[in-house]
């Protein structure tokens, strides 16, 4: 007994001789005040700022109030994985009357849902190789955002389903090829997989991997809805050597993707680059991916395809609400138009140039369920493509590590141990689950509708809540232009004047404020300094 009291004062001495020490750190260092102030007692704040989300998430937020994605979402994708029916019992959770809140009107003359999956073409007059693709694809993630295990599972999933797989600007590499999965390869402002030594385009490079015979399509990316004009950006930690190899890159150096091409400057430019692509492709369809900006540039990309006498075979629109691997919280937050207004945009500027019927439009941004498909082809989309969706079906719960290599269910990271726990097979048969059930239930909402194909939706089975009092349909909330509008001089006056105020030859830019009194010494500050004003 004597010794178990004299082993619990030496615990205790060199207790109070630790925190003594820790207290003393904690007093002297300058970065912390409330360690300064609260000595060791601070440290506690750390410790409870590090468990928060996981506090969130499992205790705190309700069924509906989580973001980016509620628990009731999750809950549906998990459910249409595992191929579990994705019901639930007495009624609905949300709020139906708030303000921004959207349904579809259904018939009081329903139809048999249809048994098949519809495809789109894409393909314009000069593609020689057109392709039909599912209504519902996988949307552009990188091996290197992800693991190389998601990126099998993907692409088996795929396979099984019979749908697309976009391969992200981190390029083409042999897990995309794996097990033969229809793919679309993303071609970003980096050129990875077909660049030069200086991060130039290489033509002969893409030739070779353009001919593929898995690779259905090219997608040029411009920008992505959650960081536009920003580029890419993968965290050093997450180079490996591997796709160090697969980039052309330097091994654990952060990759930077410039927001720019350097292939073409202006939107004449960029026509004329879809069309040597499509060319070095063997008539493979060619597409652009962006978030929408200003109104102008969309219509100055319209006026460019109507110049060059050449398109795009489809444009896919990236809603600000979209995902990624990592961005500016402000980019995130401030910056691009959301899907919806992105979509409407394109959509009518199409239209009102006489050029819809040659060019495909893709939406993407938060689509992971039937009743997104319908809502977003409803109001201009005729294919859409699902990036966190996809990756919840893999396995992603929504830890929001993506950008600290440190996900722990695998998807997204480069940790070995932690991609290990990712089985492929498993999570391959619930991606393609995912992508069967999701659709049943677009064509089981269209049946309620009583349409019998995607071709007859219209802004008009889309209604907004627009306050408690007040629901309309998207025909009346948003103009639709006429075919040809623009050309005839005969659009609404804020769309003619926006397309008569562009041109081809350079991307419109906005009038700045008028009277504004600039004071001498203005500029842009260098990283890492102030400067002065």
């Amino acid at each position: 007994m004597p010794s178990g009291r004299k082993l619990i004062r030496k615990a205790v001495k060199y207790g109070a001789l630790a925190a003594s020490a820790v207290a003393a750190v904690d007093i002297i260092q300058p970065k912390h005040a409330i360690r300064r102030n609260y000595p060791v007692l601070g440290r506690a704040r750390w410790m409870m700022e590090s468990i928060r989300p996981e506090i969130q998430q499992y205790f705190v937020e309700s069924n509906t109030d989580g973001r980016p994605f509620d628990r009731v979402t999750r809950t549906m994708v998990y459910q249409n994985a595992k191929n579990i029916p994705a019901e639930e019992a007495f009624g609905t959770q949300r709020d139906l009357f708030v303000p921004g809140r959207d349904h579809l009107l259904h018939s009081t003359h329903p139809v048999p849902a249809r048994t098949d999956a519809p495809l789109v073409r894409l393909g314009g007059p000069e593609c020689t190789q057109p392709y039909d693709i599912s209504l519902f694809n996988i949307s552009s993630m990188s091996f290197g955002s992800l693991s190389a295990n998601a990126v099998l599972a993907m692409n088996k999933g795929a396979a099984m389903g019979g749908f697309i797989q976009e391969t992200g600007e981190g390029g083409l590499t042999k897990y995309h090829l794996e097990y033969g999965a229809d793919l679309i390869w993303e071609v970003g402002s980096s050129y990875f997989g077909c660049r030069t030594e200086d991060g130039h385009f290489d033509p002969e490079q893409f030739r070779v991997k353009a001919n593929y015979p898995e690779v259905k399509g090219i997608l040029i990316k411009l920008s992505q809805g959650a960081k536009p004009g920003m580029g890419g950006m993968l965290p050093g930690h997450k180079v490996t050597a591997e796709i160090a190899e697969a980039r052309g890159i330097e091994e654990g150096q952060d990759c930077l993707s410039p927001a720019w091409h350097s292939e073409f400057d202006t939107p004449l430019e960029l026509m004329h680059f879809v069309k040597k692509l499509r060319r070095l492709a063997n008539g493979k369809p060619v597409g652009i991916k962006f978030c929408v900006g200003s109104r102008h540039e969309v219509l100055s990309l319209c006026k460019a395809m109507l110049k060059a006498k050449t398109a795009p075979d489809w444009i896919t629109v990236d809603g600000a609400e979209g995902g990624t691997g990592a961005a500016p919280l402000e980019f995130l937050d401030r910056v691009g138009t959301p899907l919806t207004e992105g979509l409407m945009i394109v959509h009518n500027a199409l239209v009102g140039t006489g050029l819809r019927d040659q060019v495909a439009v893709g939406a993407a941004g938060k689509v992971v369920g039937g009743a997104d498909i319908i809502r977003r082809l409803a109001i201009g989309a005729d294919f859409t493509m699902s990036a966190r969706g996809m990756m919840m079906a893999a396995g992603c719960i929504q830890a929001k590590k993506c950008h600290d290599n440190t996900c722990p269910t695998g998807v997204a990271t480069q940790n070995p141990w932690l991609s290990r726990g990712l089985d492929v097979d498993s999570k391959a048969e619930r991606v393609a689950n995912y992508h069967r059930n999701t659709l049943k239930s677009a064509t089981r909402i269209l049946g309620a509708m009583g349409l019998h194909d995607v071709s007859q939706l219209g802004p008009g089975h889309l209604v907004r809540r627009v306050d408690q009092t007040q629901a309309r349909p998207y025909e009346d909330l948003y103009p639709w232009l006429e075919p040809g509008s623009l050309l005839e001089g005969k659009a609404p006056d804020d769309w003619q004047r926006d397309y008569d105020r562009a041109t081809y030859d350079q991307y419109s830019v906005l009038p700045p404020v008028q009277g504004r009194v600039r004071r001498p010494g203005h500029h842009f500050f260098a990283e890492g300094n102030v400067g002065s004003v």
